[in-house]
């Protein structure tokens, strides 16, 4: 009889842990994408391309949040699993090219293989990562060309970057004589472009292939493009990649920030919305030695020299 009872409950043990895992799968994946094999983490049963990358992140957030009432979002997600950001920055079209691989088009790489496996954090991880990025902000410094990420007073990440010309630009899209200069003050990050569309702001055209700074031509790369609220006001002054890093630590965007496309993807994660940006116009810089540098007067502004 004993026997019979202790059979009976392993029996519906595992008919209760199926159900669950089978509940969990996200409803337009199914299994041919995602399966809860326990609840600390999701074993990915086919190949994931950036194209699809988005869209499977946030079919997978809300079905876990729905199963388990967690507060889960994709920038808490990937940065419980870290080696995802290593994944997306290593698809970096030049990247690829030392490695002798050339990409025409990045949205078909994969970047979740099938039989991986991601980390599902508890409530205490996603709290803890939560207070991580209420601590964090950009801080870019324009005649530097330089944009660093903080917590706190600890510096994680110093990536370079290019800014606005210093001249003023008729710009179909805005249908205007536009400063280009990039404007400093105090701000922080609105919105996400996941899938962005490419526009010369010039002549208002849309563009869909580029040519890089090997001269090869490839289809434009899928990665998020950060919106800025600077001085309380939109000014549609961007931190994006640029294909062509040859133009970093130059003036020479419409105003943006441009950035590498490995970059790219580590601001993204460590900037969800609402992360304070701090674009600053200083001239004196002290260096890794202690020594003050005078940087060059980019957009000529004489006030601010000491």
């Amino acid at each position: 009889m004993i026997l019979k009872s202790v059979v009976f409950i392993l029996l519906f043990s595992t008919f209760i842990l199926k159900s669950v895992n089978k509940n969990l799968i996200p409803n337009n994946l199914g299994r041919n994408y995602t399966k809860l094999d326990s609840f600390k983490s999701v074993l990915v049963t086919r190949n994931i391309q950036i194209k699809n990358y988005f869209n499977y992140l946030d079919s997978l957030i809300k079905s876990i949040n729905n199963k388990s009432n967690l507060p889960l979002t994709e920038h808490i997600l990937v940065r419980y699993n870290p080696w995802i950001i290593d994944t997306l920055l290593n698809t970096d079209y030049y990247t690829m090219m030392e490695k002798d691989s050339f990409v025409y088009n990045q949205k078909e790489l994969i970047v979740l293989r099938k039989g991986i496996k991601i980390l599902i954090p508890d409530s205490l991880e996603i709290e803890k990562l939560i207070k991580t990025f209420s601590s964090t902000f950009l801080d870019i410094n324009i005649p530097e060309y330089k944009l660093r990420i903080f917590q706190d007073s600890l510096l994680l990440y110093e990536f370079p970057i290019r800014v606005g010309r210093n001249e003023r630009k008729y710009l179909k899209m805005g249908d205007r004589v536009t400063n280009l200069k990039t404007i400093n003050g105090i701000g922080k990050i609105v919105d996400h472009v996941k899938n962005p569309d490419y526009y010369n702001p010039a002549n208002g055209r849309q563009y869909f292939v580029t040519r890089r700074d090997d001269d090869k031509i490839t289809k434009l790369p899928q990665i998020p493009w950060l919106v800025t609220e600077i001085n309380g006001v939109r000014n549609g002054q961007l931190i994006h990649p640029t294909t062509n890093p040859k133009t970093l630590n130059k003036a020479y965007s419409n105003g943006c920030i441009g950035t590498k496309e490995g970059d790219a993807w580590v601001i993204y994660y460590y900037a969800p919305i609402n992360t304070k940006v701090n674009i600053r116009y200083d001239l004196l810089n002290i260096n890794k030695q202690g020594d003050t540098i005078s940087l060059k007067n980019i957009y000529g502004i004489k006030q601010l020299i000491n």
